[in-house]
């Protein structure tokens, strides 16, 4: 591990990938999501999530400034062609297919890429289980 000055060893970044129930709440003022911006904002962890997932979470009774706000504390993955292609591998090999799964699929692509210690948070467990690796974290909202 490398060494910052002053002989404290870095700790790995934690990141924290949202699916849209996670979004949501963070939106609607959940505390505990909140905490978790608020980490982000102070260079402690990185949260993330895909543009779909911001879609998906879209709630018209939210303000736009509330969602400037949450958006301005994470960022949102580019996504192409090729994270694609890796969703559609991993329905596969999870033999998930259609609609419900797709979302799920893009964002444990995301997961996947990030470098550090990398917790999902979602309100579907089982199905983000099955497309990432035991090293991710998945948690309930």
């Amino acid at each position: 591990m490398s060494k910052r000055s002053g002989g404290h060893e870095r700790l790995p970044l934690r990141i924290f990938v949202l699916d849209s129930e996670a979004l949501s709440l963070a939106v609607r003022g959940d505390r505990q999501m909140i905490a978790r911006l608020d980490l982000a904002a102070r260079g402690q962890t990185e949260v993330v999530t895909s543009p779909m997932t911001m879609v998906e979470a879209f709630d018209g009774r939210v303000t736009e400034q509330r969602w400037d706000w949450v958006l301005s504390r994470l960022n949102v993955a580019d996504i192409g062609r090729d994270h694609a292609r890796l969703a559609r591998r991993l329905l596969s090999d999870a033999k998930l297919h259609g609609h419900k799964y797709a979302i799920d699929a893009v964002l444990a692509v995301i997961a996947r890429q990030q470098k550090g210690q990398v917790t999902i948070f979602t309100s579907d467990v089982d199905d983000l289980e099955k497309l990432v690796p035991g090293s991710i974290v998945v948690k309930k909202v």
